[in-house]
């Protein structure tokens, strides 16, 4: 699939890093070092901006070694860029560790995966069809 995309970073565009991956590291684009504190959360540019295909978003995940490491998360996971949005592509991080963490420019802070979405069209009833679970909820069926 062919993206258009705008690169005003001074880094490489996303890339899969495997063969199999299914994300692409977003690295922040930064003038000056940016230290997000314990508790913290903060908007942090990349410096991207580009033009999904209609029927299809961005998701912004976390990056599972600087959540397990550092403490470091997307606040808004997974946040979803869609098709009809061309501002510039920011992650909200927050941190959830009990150190100050300095993100430094091009350092890698959240990975992007492009997924189908559907719309939907509604269809008003009165009645939903039986299934098996019915209207169980959370830990329905036990350990």
């Amino acid at each position: 699939m062919q993206v258009r995309i705008i690169n005003r970073s001074r880094h490489e565009l996303p890339r899969y890093e495997t063969p199999l991956s299914a994300g692409m590291d977003l690295r922040a684009h930064l003038d000056e070092p940016l230290t997000l504190m314990p508790m913290e959360r903060k908007l942090v540019p990349t410096g991207l901006f580009m033009a999904l295909p209609e029927g299809y978003e961005a998701q912004v995940r976390p990056r599972s070694g600087l959540a397990i490491k550092r403490g470091v998360t997307v606040l808004n996971s997974p946040g979803t860029i869609d098709a009809d949005y061309r501002g510039e592509v920011c992650v909200i991080l927050v941190n959830l560790s009990t150190e100050p963490f300095v993100i430094t420019d091009g350092e890698r802070i959240a990975q992007m995966v492009i997924a189908r979405c559907e719309q939907v069209d509604w269809e008003p009833v009165e009645v939903l069809d039986e299934t098996e679970r019915g209207a169980g909820g959370f830990g329905h069926t036990g350990v």
